[in-house]
């Protein structure tokens, strides 16, 4: 994965449309909340505690350096009781503007613009064009190769942006119908953790709660089925 970028930021650059800016997949938000806590796990700034209902424990609570991780650090370590990470996948996939700050992180860093936009002359929109599009090819390109070869040696990180980017609805950007086909038995394998180490299978665990969420929230479930994501 490109250096510069944290997997939440990965997710937010494959739903944005290159051109136009807008976002794209659904369920990013829950994407993006597993991201955030994949990243924890990965820093053991937190724990999960598999015999305990996957309950999570902070195990460290000093600053990340990054302002959103810190963010949903200090809301796991202010909890009044351990919960799971079923909660706190849906919990940080509730932070005020959430898309909008990764985005604008990604703005920052000079790898999309923040601008606005007239839509019908009346309302504006925050939208992201791309102006470096190197990182995200680099992602593309790792993404392809971590899914279409069967080694084992697959960065952590990338087998963890597969399993987002899936249960974001967001892989049609990166393979085509065919390729995914084909390759279902391996995107099992990345999403199982079977082709990590144990404490990334750890983080994988964070992307199938946020892929769990769907089935939890009837009004965001019931938009998924009447309304397709578009795509860039």
């Amino acid at each position: 994965m490109p250096d510069q970028l944290t997997l939440y930021e990965a997710i937010m650059l494959l739903a944005l449309c290159e051109e136009r800016g807008t976002m794209n997949g659904v369920f990013v938000e829950y994407a993006t909340a597993g991201a955030l806590t994949a990243e924890l796990l990965m820093l053991e700034r937190i724990k999960v505690d598999v015999d305990n209902k996957e309950k999570v424990a902070v195990v460290d609570d000093s600053t990340t350096g990054d302002a959103l991780l810190d963010e949903a650090l200090t809301m796991i370590a202010q909890a009044k009781r351990p919960l799971n990470l079923k909660h706190w996948v849906q919990k940080l996939g509730r932070i005020k503007h959430l898309k909008h700050k990764v985005a604008q992180k990604l703005a920052a860093d000079g790898i999309v613009a923040a601008e606005k936009e007239k839509v019908l002359w009346l309302f504006e929109r925050q939208v992201y064009p791309e102006l470096n599009p190197q990182p995200e090819q680099q992602l593309r390109q790792q993404m392809r190769a971590a899914v279409l070869a069967d080694h084992d040696d697959v960065e952590p990180n990338i087998a963890i942006l597969v399993a987002l980017a899936n249960s974001a609805k967001l892989l049609p950007q990166v393979f085509t119908k065919d390729e995914l086909k084909q390759r279902k038995k391996r995107l099992k394998q990345l999403e199982n953790g079977e082709v990590v180490s144990k404490a990334a299978k750890q983080a994988v665990a964070a992307i199938e709660a946020a892929v769990m969420m769907a089935a939890i929230m009837p009004a965001i479930s019931a938009a998924a089925v009447t309304s397709s994501p578009g795509s860039c």
